[in-house]
C-alpha cells in the first residue's frame, strides 16, 4: 500500500493492482474497446502501465486505486472483452519491513 498526497494535504492510501488480461474477443475488437476502456477510466484509476504478453496471458494491467472496490469496477467495465487475473502487489521494501 502506498499513499498519495492530496492537493488538500491529505494522505490517501492507494492499492497497487496486477491484472493478467485474457482477450475473449479479436485483436482488433479488443483493440478498439480498449482505446474506449482507457479514455473512460473512473477517476479513481490511476494507470501505471499496460502491456501486451506472450504466454498464457494476452496483456497486463499495473494501476493503483484506493480500493478494490474500484479495482473491481474496472474488472466489470472491461468484462465485455477481456477476461481478468488480478492481484495486489506490495513492494519489496514494504514486504521486507513485515519481516522485522
Amino acid at each position: 500500500m502506498t499513499y498519495i498526497v492530496k492537493s488538500n494535504n491529505v494522505l490517501e492510501k492507494t492499492i497497487i493492482f496486477i491484472s493478467m488480461i485474457k482477450f475473449k474477443k479479436s485483436v482488433p475488437e479488443v483493440m478498439e474497446s480498449g482505446k474506449q476502456i482507457m479514455n473512460n477510466l473512473p477517476s479513481c484509476i490511476k494507470m501505471i502501465g499496460t502491456y501486451w504478453t506472450l504466454g498464457k496471458f494476452d496483456a497486463v494491467w499495473i494501476y493503483e486505486t484506493p480500493s478494490e472496490k474500484d479495482a473491481m469496477k474496472l474488472g466489470i467495465f472491461a468484462s465485455s472483452v477481456m477476461k481478468f487475473q488480478t492481484m495486489t502487489a506490495v513492494s519489496r521494501e514494504d514486504a521486507m519491513k513485515l519481516l522485522d
